[in-house]
């Protein structure tokens, strides 16, 4: 079983909480965007990233002293969003940090696919962004299939908890003995499943937790997952599509 989560767009340094022993699997590849990425204008840079002046400012310094290979932060300690704050891997025990050193795996734009305990630097570039490397139109063209040729390499059974941005870097691309089970996270709306942006990445981050802490190694063990008001609804799931529903409290 491998996890897939998205990465997070507000990164931070910690080189004291564990070490990262390993470099990340496509690191020549990153190298290829990273120059690109400094062969590009300050203009054409923000509008690459779609941010204001400030943040411009402070990924153009990353760019400009960017180090590929020293002073770097474990990948499950570098992203601080909503995702990963439920999550909360720096306070996981040994157990639940070896489970997810197996199992979790993290998408990136920048990076490909990430192990948890894989080195890296703060960025800033989306899977969606519209960057042309090597002849290729945009990222999801420059990955093509090597990051599910991976991903395939290590496992049958793909839990996706990625956004549609990154899982479709991945899931078109999977043979076909890979089995994929997507899990949604969502509200009955009428007789449709509505999902709330903050509230699916609060569950995402969760549901890692939660099955790094009961060492869930079967699909099917996703059922009992009942966190943050979410339970299981067997009416609208399917065997490659869980969903979860929040409960009126």
């Amino acid at each position: 079983m491998r996890i897939l989560i998205s990465p997070a767009k507000k990164m931070r340094v910690d080189t004291d909480s564990f070490a990262a022993p390993s470099l990340p699997a496509f690191l020549s590849e990153t190298e290829r965007l990273l120059t690109a990425l400094r062969a590009m204008t300050p203009a054409q840079l923000q509008k690459l990233w779609k941010c204001n002046d400030s943040i411009a400012a402070l990924n153009q310094a990353r760019l400009d002293t960017m180090d590929l290979h020293r002073q770097l932060t474990p990948a499950i300690l570098s992203y601080e969003g909503i995702q990963y704050q439920y999550m909360a891997p720096g306070v996981f025990d040994r157990q639940a940090l070896d489970y997810v050193s197996t199992h979790l795996r993290i998408l990136s734009g920048f990076y490909g696919v990430l192990r948890p305990f894989d080195g890296v630097t703060p960025y800033r570039l989306e899977m969606a962004a519209p960057l042309s490397v090597d002849g290729a139109k945009d990222l999801y063209t420059f990955w093509g299939d090597k990051l599910a040729r991976a991903l395939a390499a290590e496992t049958d059974l793909v839990v996706n908890l990625a956004s549609k941005e990154y899982s479709k870097a991945v899931l078109p691309h999977l043979p076909t003995h890979v089995q994929v089970l997507t899990c949604t996270f969502g509200e009955l709306k009428g007789d449709k499943v509505v999902e709330k942006g903050t509230m699916c990445k609060m569950a995402r981050g969760e549901m890692v937790r939660w099955m790094a802490e009961h060492n869930v190694q079967q699909a099917e063990a996703l059922q009992a997952f009942d966190r943050l008001g979410y339970r299981f609804s067997p009416a609208h799931s399917r065997a490659e599509h869980y969903v979860y529903l929040k409960e009126d409290v």
